[in-house]
């Protein structure tokens, strides 16, 4: 028996993959439990109309993200701040602040979107990821400067 997963089933596939089973495992257990639903011409359809729209919504964010990456890209954030002598900074530059330069610069970021391990404690220039959706990943040049 043909069906189509709603579901993922471990052993079995992902949501929409269409799969055969024996007809008893498909009426007694994946139907009743809504895991699945009979693969006919009908429901075929409406998962070739679901995925094409998923499709759809995928571009427009993948094409919404592709913009900001570009906008993030080319803002620099400078900072200055009061350093020691080695170079140590007293303080660190943290995910919310480089935030708040994004901001500054027109561009809006979630600050949990900033991929920083830990706050930057030195002077210097570095390169900090910021994850976007669809898998996107801008970066955005960060500067540290001892403040004079």
């Amino acid at each position: 028996m043909d069906i189509i997963l709603m579901e993922n089933v471990d052993g079995l596939g992902q949501i929409g993959d269409l799969v055969k089973v024996k007809p008893g495992y498909a009426r007694n257990f994946l139907i009743p439990k809504k895991f699945a639903i009979e693969a006919n011409t009908r429901n075929l359809k409406e998962l070739e109309h679901q995925k094409r729209q998923l499709e759809r919504k995928a571009q427009k964010v993948l094409q919404a993200s592709e913009v900001l990456k570009q906008q993030i890209e080319k803002v620099h954030c400078v900072f200055q701040l009061r350093a020691g002598e080695d170079g140590k900074l007293f303080g660190s530059v943290t995910s919310m602040e480089i935030q708040a330069k994004l901001a500054e610069a027109g561009v809006e970021v979630d600050r949990k979107k900033i991929q920083l391990d830990e706050p930057i404690k030195a002077l210097g220039d570095y390169e900090v990821a910021v994850k976007l959706p669809a898998d996107v990943v801008a970066t955005v040049k960060v500067s540290v400067t001892a403040l004079d």
